[in-house]
């Protein structure tokens, strides 16, 4: 059994290992890594260009996991995603039906630009996400552990999406905002990209087992019951909170909250739950989980400035 310091040294060394290819964005990288650990899924927002899908292909691969991509957009079909099947013709002529999987058939599926495909074809991976499992036809196919979907999308404000209902976006455990980088990191961008720079040859820091042990082992982290009311009275005020917000979060939000506070616990090399991990994961945990009343965004604030009152 690894001791929690074993954990952080290797997750010390895992977040090494991507800056070699990710410049920045450490938040954002420790915050999918979270996701992983709870054995659940991310949306992650951002304007292109901010290493979205840099960050995840880079992720799978130093988790040696099986990685694939769907690239959504408004023609994309729900079968283009679970896989269909095929009429298969053998040597001696006679015809059969064979199921070809699709791209959800991975450990790490990244869902590029979710908010560009139609609500139904959102509707089948979600379906997916929730399950773990796919129904085509009168078969169903379980889908390999772990399963662990990232998906991405451009801000709402753009044109040409559809943005995913709130009923939807909570079953996402996290919403991580990609952030544009700093002037140093802008600079070392540059100069890796008009520069001659040879991408490093990543070799995997965890394989699949060991991931499985360790999303055990973030459900073992104690905490206290003090942080755990906390928490939940932290969850419950976005319920009461009318003049700022309009629909609050579930117990979903409650689950996610404290499950989140233990990994990001178990990453630090803790082997407890802190108020700090509280505070810091109530912004990607609720960020997609409450509507703003129209009061709030007639005082132009975004649902981080009523997270930052409702932590006050």
């Amino acid at each position: 059994m690894r001791s929690v310091e074993e954990v952080k040294k290797t997750f010390e060394y895992l977040f090494s290992e991507m800056e070699k290819v990710v410049v920045g964005q450490k938040d954002m990288l420790q915050q999918m890594v979270i996701g992983l650990f709870c054995d659940s899924h991310v949306l992650l927002e951002g304007y292109p260009g901010l290493a979205k899908t840099l960050s995840v292909k880079t992720l799978a691969q130093l988790i040696d996991l099986k990685f694939s991509r769907i690239q959504s957009t408004p023609d994309l079909l729900p079968s283009d995603i679970t896989g269909t099947y095929i009429i298969e013709e053998s040597t001696q002529g006679k015809r059969t039906f064979k199921f070809q999987p699709g791209p959800v058939f991975a450990n790490v599926v990244l869902a590029d630009e979710i908010n560009r495909a139609t609500p139904k074809t959102q509707s089948a991976l979600l379906e997916a996400m929730q399950e773990k499992q796919v129904t085509v036809g009168n078969n169903t196919f379980k889908l390999d552990e772990p399963f662990f979907v990232i998906a991405t999308q451009n801000p709402i404000e753009q044109e040409g999406t559809y943005p995913l209902p709130e009923a939807q976006s909570d079953r996402f455990l996290l919403k991580v905002k990609a952030t544009y980088p700093t002037f140093d990191d802008e600079i070392e961008i540059v100069n890796r990209f008009t520069e001659i720079w040879k991408k490093p040859a990543l070799k995997p820091v965890l394989n699949k087992e060991t991931l499985l042990y360790l999303q055990s082992l973030t459900r073992q982290v104690p905490i206290a019951n003090d942080i755990k009311q906390y928490a939940v009275k932290m969850i419950t005020s976005t319920r009461t909170k009318k003049d700022l917000i309009e629909f609050g979060a579930s117990p979903r939000a409650s689950i996610g909250i404290i499950l989140a506070a233990k990994a990001r616990a178990l990453l630090e090399g803790r082997k407890y739950v802190s108020k700090d991990d509280i505070n810091t994961l109530a912004y990607p945990v609720l960020r997609h989980r409450i509507v703003l009343h129209f009061e709030a965004e007639r005082q132009g604030l975004t649902e981080d400035d009523v997270i930052k009152q409702l932590l006050k």
